[in-house]
């Protein structure tokens, strides 16, 4: 009996817990059955899209309001109407400002910022530049700029803008001289650093050049290539718009039709229908097809007998139009990085708080591709200008120092005004009073520096003077009390 004690004596098995993955985002089954996905790199998922993404943005540039409001945002917002300056702020031994050579660097490149010295071909000014700089970034993706050393201007340099096309993606070799490899149009050395861009001599899309476009190889410290990478290991740079560019295309022709169905509802009335098929003699044909009638106000028509009339009255555009485009616009704006009353105008549910918040989003946005701009554009562009510069004896300062006056340099790109211009000045008042403010801050948040704050005082104080004109209002060493300065009030002593 053995085999009955074991099978009826045996302990009960513990349960076994259910296995699940770890992330149900990974999961498989009915409802992921359609969630496809492949594991590349960065440059396998861009080479064979980049051009056809670059067209296609440049497409709805030309074409799409949105898209057109979205790039003159960007240009308005990082880099305004006076753009990024610089502001020297050298010292000497003492700890005082070299003045004599701060305003010698400072004056120096605002003369070659001017139009006709700045760019190889003389059309543009440095603002000029700036502009063109972070449209490319946003439309094309990437932004290529060659600095080029020339006679056209005293200062003996010059920048040279290049569309991204000059970059071919589709070439992928091996240099036979150096033994680097070649990806995307880009050479590179063992430690995947970039040496040299191997550019199309022409345009590649110009026909007149086309069939005798050559490569130049351009070492790469000739090169500013300016991309905003998403991955690390990322080699060119696609376009912003791309996230949303299906719904702006989806949109456009939703739009489309639309109007083209509103236009129709509102020219087409009806047709004339008759049960033994003879068609209507009405006052006019069209092609010799179509009859017509003219509908005059306060007038009426018999019909002949057996005709009888089908009104036709499409609703275009229908009652979820408007809500249906708004949602839309709003994931448009979410792909694009901008609030959506930024990108639309639309002010029309928007009170004061979301208005605000809206705003604070945006410019903390435009502030990361200003330092952008600044770090990838504004720093190498100085530093080669400055050299030539010192080289060519435009600033006569000693080249020694050049690590010096080169560090003593910042760059003060454009800034905002508050909603509440009274209450921003009150906030400045109380943060300088209680010593956790700066004239520096301050002079940062409207894009000067608090030297040109000073001097421009200095300026007025001593024309006032000069006109024997007492001024109302003195804004240092005044007695005033802080809501007496803030609210211009006379002082009262």
């Amino acid at each position: 009996m053995a085999w009955y004690n074991n099978l009826f004596n045996r302990s009960p098995k513990k349960s076994q817990p259910l296995r699940r993955r770890g992330y149900t985002a990974a999961s498989g089954g009915r409802l992921f059955s359609d969630f496809y996905t492949t594991s590349t790199s960065a440059d396998a998922e861009i080479k064979n899209n980049l051009r056809i993404l670059r067209d296609r943005a440049r497409d709805l540039a030309r074409n799409d309001p949105y898209v057109n409001r979205y790039l003159n945002l960007m240009i308005s917002n990082v880099v305004g109407h006076h753009g990024i300056k610089i502001s020297s702020k050298a010292r000497n031994d003492d700890g005082s400002l070299d003045m004599l050579a701060n305003q010698k660097i400072e004056s120096a490149f605002k003369e070659w910022s001017q139009k006709g010295n700045c760019t190889l071909n003389g059309r543009f000014s440095f603002l000029d530049c700036q502009k063109m700089f972070i449209e490319a970034l946003a439309r094309d993706g990437e932004v290529l700029v060659r600095h080029i050393k020339t006679n056209s201007n005293p200062f003996g340099y010059a920048l040279q803008f290049l569309e991204a096309d000059h970059l071919d993606e589709k070439l992928n070799d091996t240099n036979p001289k150096t033994g680097n490899k070649i990806k995307m149009g880009i050479e590179y050395d063992k430690n995947d650093k970039a040496i040299a861009y191997h550019l199309y001599k022409e345009h590649p899309y110009d026909q007149a050049y086309y069939n005798e476009n050559k490569y130049i190889r351009i070492p790469a410290s000739e090169i500013i290539h300016a991309y905003i990478p998403t991955r690390p290991e990322q080699r060119r740079g696609v376009t912003m718009i791309a996230p949303a560019m299906p719904n702006l295309k989806m949109l456009n022709g939703y739009l489309e039709a639309e109007i083209v169905a509103a236009r129709v509802s509102a020219s087409k009335m009806g047709f004339f229908t008759s049960p033994d098929g003879d068609g209507y003699v009405g006052e006019d044909y069209i092609n010799e097809f179509s009859p017509i009638m003219n509908a005059s106000a306060g007038t009426f028509e018999q019909l002949p007998a057996g005709m009888d009339f089908k009104a036709f009255d499409p609703t275009h555009p229908n009652s979820a139009f408007e809500n249906f485009t708004t949602q839309v616009l709003r994931s448009i704006a979410s792909g694009l990085n901008i609030s959506y009353h930024a990108l639309t105008n639309d002010l029309t549910s928007i009170n004061y708080s979301s208005i605000r918040h809206g705003a604070l989003e945006d410019r903390a946005m435009f502030q990361i591709y200003q330092q952008f701009v600044i770090e990838h554009f504004m720093k190498p562009i100085f530093y080669k200008w400055f050299d030539m510069a010192i080289a060519s004896g435009m600033v006569s300062l000693p080249i020694s120092k050049f690590d010096k006056f080169f560090n003593s340099i910042t760059f003060i790109p454009r800034s905002w005004s508050w909603i509440d211009p009274l209450k921003e000045q009150q906030a400045n008042v109380a943060g300088l009073s209680a010593g956790i403010t700066t004239y520096a801050d301050i002079s940062a948040a409207y894009g000067r520096d608090p030297e040109e704050l000073f001097e421009q005082h200095e300026r007025e104080s001593k024309l006032a003077e000069q006109y024997g004109i007492k001024t109302a209002f003195q804004p240092f060493g005044s007695k005033l009390p802080v809501e007496a300065t803030i609210n211009g009030d006379k002082d009262e002593q």
